[in-house]
């Protein structure tokens, strides 16, 4: 799941103090939901901040990340995985997405 505050801005130093904890509490609030929708054991919480940290895409954004034991034999290769392709080698379509998205709403709001 990606986390995002409302308010655009490249790099987490534009946000301000509020937006910085929002974003955080955001997150804080989603890990659960996602840990248990998963059936996870841990999760990662990650954010680049910059083109040399990985940042791809031209925003603020946190990735909530749930993961299991074994799902990588090297921990790191998870932020690979956020660069390439997804479910085992292919990219999801829209409509498996979309599917995707209608239940987390359906948890995430409650």
């Amino acid at each position: 799941i990606l986390v995002s505050p409302k308010r655009v801005v490249c790099r987490v130093a534009e946000l301000t103090p509020q937006e910085a904890a929002d974003l955080m509490v955001c997150a804080h609030r989603i890990a659960p939901i996602l840990q248990k929708a998963y059936d996870a054991t841990s999760l990662t919480i990650a954010v680049q901040d910059g083109k040399d940290a990985g940042q791809s895409v031209a925003h603020v954004h946190m990735h909530v990340m749930p993961r299991k034991v074994g799902d990588f034999s090297n921990n790191d290769d998870v932020y690979h995985k956020l660069e390439k392709e997804d479910d085992g080698g292919r990219l999801r379509s829209l409509e498996e997405m979309v599917i995707e998205a209608e239940h987390l709403e359906k948890l995430l709001v409650q």
